[in-house]
């Protein structure tokens, strides 16, 4: 009975794997137009999923638990082999993505988070907006005052803040308008260079 209920659950995990083997199973069908590493991923993924659903199958044909072990075991070596097969091509891959971005451009692509410094200006002046809102209600309540509250001093921090941050949009609105990075007006020059000898 203990093997039946095994089974039944095991079939149903499977099933609900769909989501991660009918993918896997498109990148293996799709061939050369996937890399390589991703398709190792993807039999690695099929391999684990088709040995829980052989599990699934032996736990309810199988009188012993020794074929269920057997099988269990050499799916998740095979799928284990398979994954780091695959991430150690992907390192390969990356590798080789470098070497073509070094031999057609001294500086690789920028992606991701520049080395503009307007996101940390921006958050450096928001902080201190916030540090002086804090301050200034924090004096304005304290009992050194009186605890009431003026409307003047309760403005302040607000009008404060409020200037901080107009000054910090402006930054980085400035600093996105004229922050082109000195490679890509390079690259463009280039590129103009290259379509007036056409």
């Amino acid at each position: 009975m203990a093997q039946a209920v095994l089974a039944v659950g095991t079939a149903f995990v499977t099933a609900s794997g769909c989501v991660w083997y009918v993918p896997a199973l498109v990148d293996l069908r799709a061939g050369a137009d996937r890399p390589d590493s991703r398709r190792f991923a993807a039999a690695a993924c099929l391999s684990g999923w088709g040995t829980a659903g052989l599990v699934a199958v032996l736990l309810l044909v199988a009188q012993t638990w020794w074929p269920v072990a057997v099988a269990a075991a050499v799916g998740a070596v095979a799928t284990v082999g398979l994954r780091i097969r695959s991430l150690v091509r992907r390192r390969e891959e990356r590798r080789e993505v470098a070497r073509h971005w070094a031999a057609l451009t001294p500086n690789p692509p920028r992606h991701g988070r520049g080395d503009d410094s307007a996101r940390y200006v921006f958050a450096a002046l928001l902080g201190s907006a916030l540090a002086v809102a804090a301050v200034a209600a924090a004096v304005a309540v304290s009992p050194g005052t009186g605890g009431g509250v003026d409307w003047l001093v309760a403005a302040a921090p607000v009008a404060v803040a409020g200037l901080i941050l107009v000054l910090a949009a402006t930054h980085a609105r400035t600093t996105r308008r004229t922050g082109l990075p000195a490679t890509s007006a390079a690259e463009e020059r280039r590129a103009g260079r290259r379509a007036g000898r056409r």
